[in-house]
């Protein structure tokens, strides 16, 4: 049974009804499935509800606005949230900063778009290369989720904080931690940059030697986290299994200057031939 394209015509109804009130019967029922089949075939499609589906939409929806609207009420009452405490309250559970945050610094955010069943073919050709050892003064994340932590460190400036007021590179460091089976996730910049506060820190030395470099694709304001995770799912799946070389263990970072705008970060793996 082709479940994917019953849970299109679901999605398309969705789509269409966005700014109006959703009942989960009709939608349900656009897919030709009674209620209780319906919520079970399209969690196991799309890995979420159909709330949690028609929320995340919604949100991304109102954050494609916010920049060009004086009033975020105003928007999130024409997608359906009847207050600004509800959307604040979604949007804060959702990215882990409030909406005011957002629209002041309009840091790029993980969104949802529309499901879509049928992806383009993805690849990222890595370059080879060798780097020397250097350090980083970073802040580790208290988050289970990166891209939470990375809207909360640009919210709060905390690489000018740590700079000193300088635009410069920041780097996004993971580590699989054997110990409690947990991955560690630091964001800072490199201790050579470091001219201000450096409370709540800590340095970490990132090993010199053999890294696979990728280069994620240039895109959008908006769909530049969506990319990234492209981009790491394309490592993770494709080219590392398919590749002479395995992973070290070692840390593997990624780096980016906000204030660029530009919208493409660098990936860095350290290698070993397998």
């Amino acid at each position: 049974m082709n479940y994917k394209e019953h849970i299109q015509k679901s999605i398309d109804f969705i789509e269409e009804n966005l700014k109006y009130e959703i009942d989960l019967n009709a939608v349900a029922k656009a897919s030709g499935y009674s209620s209780y089949h319906f919520l079970r075939v399209f969690k196991e499609v799309t890995h979420i509800t159909p709330g949690d589906y028609i929320r995340k939409r919604r949100l991304t929806e109102i954050v494609k606005l916010m920049d060009r609207c004086k009033s975020i009420s105003d928007i999130a009452f024409a997608y359906g949230f009847n207050s600004k405490e509800n959307f604040t309250r979604a949007f804060k559970s959702e990215h882990h900063i409030l909406p005011t945050e957002y629209k002041e610094y309009l840091n790029s955010l993980k969104l949802y778009e529309r499901q879509n069943f049928i992806l383009e073919a993805f690849h990222v050709e890595p370059s080879i290369i060798h780097l020397p050892s250097f350090s980083l003064t970073v802040f580790k994340s208290d988050e289970s989720y990166p891209p939470n932590f990375w809207n909360k460190y640009n919210c709060k400036k905390l690489s000018k904080r740590l700079s000193g007021g300088n635009s410069c590179e920041d780097f996004g460091v993971s580590i699989w931690n054997n110990e409690l089976n947990t991955l560690d996730y630091f964001i800072g910049i490199r201790t050579s940059d470091v001219a201000g506060n450096t409370e709540g820190t800590t340095q970490i030395q990132i090993p010199g030697g053999k890294y696979a470099h990728f280069k994620t694709p240039q895109t959008t304001h908006y769909n530049f986290v969506n990319v990234i995770h492209r981009t790491w799912e394309y490592i993770n799946n494709t080219w590392l299994p398919e590749s002479a070389y395995k992973r070290t263990g070692n840390y593997e970072f990624e780096t980016y200057i906000e204030d660029s705008r530009n919208f493409s970060e660098d990936i860095y793996i350290p290698i070993v031939k397998r």
